[in-house]
């Protein structure tokens, strides 16, 4: 089930307070997606993306997702504290309303030579289109079990890494990326960018876990980080865009 963001353009996949699980563009809107060249940290990002944003001649609620790099993994605890803060400039760009967040995210913490502080890798926002197909932004998700429960409770194999359980995690987290593109309606053959963060050898799991499922159909772009909670080992998101750029 997905709901309209009006106010951006775009609709979204409804799941925690700090992100959705995807959002793509409405009729005669198309996502745009944006790369820093140099990492910039999150109030330095936010600025830019809000200069950025108005540039192009649209409104700060067209921001729609956004990919993070942080310093290093935090238990839940730690992630929760996070996410209170990141959503401050949301709810002041009129985006987040207390409950619901309609901005899909990724946020992962590169193994080696990681930032200092919590930093914007990317970021997507929604402009007019004329003529376009659709574009999305699937949000990253990680093997662990949705509903209730502590992340221990609910990841895949639990602090478990050999190829068996690699196996396993990497299929339940396709599993979430094709529920994922499902609810907007698509599926893996109208996706044009497959990312994998993982620091584990998940080679041996690639051809049958997610090469034979369709997501790796324009290749695939593999990240040596970690997903930003301790434990969890495997983590992807996926998107459909035709504009992308670096600044």
């Amino acid at each position: 089930m997905t709901r309209d963001f009006t106010p951006g353009n775009y609709r979204y996949i409804p799941a925690l307070f700090q992100y959705s699980s995807g959002a793509a563009a409405l009729p005669g809107y198309e996502v745009e997606r944006v790369r820093f060249d140099r990492w910039l940290p999150l109030a330095e990002g936010f600025a830019r993306i809000a200069d950025y944003i108005r540039a192009a001649g649209r409104p700060l609620t067209s921001f729609c997702a956004c990919e993070l790099r942080s310093p290093g993994v935090v238990d839940e605890a730690g992630f929760r504290k996070f996410n209170e803060h990141y959503v401050k400039t949301l709810a002041e760009w009129g985006i987040f309303d207390g409950t619901n967040n309609p901005v899909a995210r990724s946020n992962v913490c590169l193994e080696i030579d990681p930032p200092s502080e919590p930093s914007f890798y990317a970021f997507s926002f929604v402009r007019e289109s004329k003529g376009a197909g659709p574009s999305f932004v699937i949000a990253g998700g990680a093997e662990a079990r949705g509903g209730a429960g502590t992340y221990p409770e609910r990841i895949v194999r639990y602090r478990e890494t050999s190829a068996d359980a690699l196996r396993e995690k990497a299929r339940m987290t396709m599993n979430t990326m094709e529920e994922r593109l499902s609810a907007f309606g698509f599926s893996w053959k109208d996706t044009t960018v497959t990312q994998v963060y993982t620091v584990q050898d998940f080679h041996p799991v690639v051809a049958d876990e997610l090469v034979k499922r369709g997501a790796a159909r324009q290749g695939m772009t593999w990240h040596f980080a970690r997903p930003p909670v301790v434990d969890l080992e495997f983590e992807m998101d996926t998107r459909r865009v035709m504009r992308e750029i670096v600044i």
